[in-house]
């Protein structure tokens, strides 16, 4: 007869057996098999009897979600032609997916839109949109199939439109959709996943957006200053007596305008300044603080050029003799 007692008193042993799962960002793999067996051991009177129950077999259903993030540190600045944002998609599900991409440049806020070129991935992972080597994505916009925790780099290629101004920003948003589907966190696409499972959607929808922005550069002025040297025998050689003639041009750059641009330069030590060779682009001015542009004095010139539009440069001339 079985000792019950006995049997019941003996320890119940659980035995789980995973295959092998790997860990991404939303857990267990999808189609992974999670396998289940429990053993029950006592002693008959006789000795120890083992008995095992029914495997209880799950496999682990496909979680759809992605992420999409800037890796614009700023604003992107551009003043014509086209400019590229970048960005990055990741799968953040439990299974391998492709994710539809779409860039909107009308965004609410924008002081003028961009137009949309093209939508490329970064073939060479090198962060840098290289033309004829990154795969430009044809309509509908699709990455490859992601890897469970795999990410892409993403360049969205804009032109500038016409008659934008300095300091203007426009704001595009990159929006990234799982293929198999989207919807509220739980939807269920039934059969739809790995190996025949179910595709779950997750905590994002199974789609994210992020935005990059672009700003119309800043006009600023550059300055480059020449000098030549005549000597008093027809030479050029910086000795005593020699004339130099000094030019400096300001080129001003960008879309917009700067205002109150003043060029303004000191005599050189061991010159002296020749009077009434001031001038601003080759026009003569006057050494006196009066109506023109220009003043000298006894240690520098001085040139009001006020609001100057990008695109111009404009320069400035005098002479001095070395004592």
């Amino acid at each position: 007869m079985v000792n019950y007692h006995r049997a019941f008193a003996s320890s119940l042993a659980l035995s789980v057996f995973l295959a092998a799962p790997a860990a991404y960002a939303a857990g267990v793999e999808a189609g992974t098999l999670i396998e289940n067996t429990a053993t029950a051991t006592y002693d008959d009177g006789t000795g120890s009897v083992s008995v095992p129950s029914n495997t209880v077999t799950l496999r682990v259903d496909e979680v759809l979600d992605v992420t999409v993030t800037s890796l614009n540190s700023g604003p992107v600045s551009a003043s014509s032609g086209t400019a590229v944002l970048t960005f990055e998609v990741t799968n953040i599900g439990n299974g391998p997916e492709a994710f539809r991409l779409t860039a909107n440049p009308s965004i609410s806020g924008n002081d003028f839109d961009t137009d949309i070129d093209d939508i490329a991935v970064d073939t060479n992972d090198n962060g840098t949109y290289d033309p004829g080597v990154d795969q430009i994505l044809t309509a509908p916009e699709t990455t490859k199939v992601l890897a469970a925790g795999e990410a892409i780099k993403v360049f969205v290629i804009t032109s500038i439109p016409g008659m934008v101004l300095d300091g203007q920003k426009s704001t595009v948003d990159l929006l990234a959709e799982a293929v198999t589907g989207t919807g509220t966190p739980g939807t269920v696409f039934a059969g739809q996943g790995v190996d025949g499972g179910d595709a779950i959607v997750g905590g994002n929808g199974a789609d994210d957006n992020a935005t990059g922005s672009i700003i119309i550069g800043i006009t600023k002025v550059d300055l480059v200053k020449s000098a030549t040297v005549s000597d008093p025998w027809g030479g050029t050689s910086a000795v005593p007596g020699a004339v130099v003639s000094y030019t400096i041009t300001a080129n001003v750059t960008g879309r917009g305008t700067v205002s109150d641009l003043v060029v303004a330069d000191i005599f050189p030590a061991g010159t002296t300044y020749t009077a009434g060779t001031l001038a601003l682009d080759a026009a003569g001015l006057t050494d006196a603080t009066d109506a023109d542009a220009g003043e000298s004095s006894a240690t520098g010139i001085s040139v009001k050029l006020g609001t100057v539009a990008g695109g111009t440069s404009h320069s400035v001339t005098f002479d001095v003799t070395i004592d």
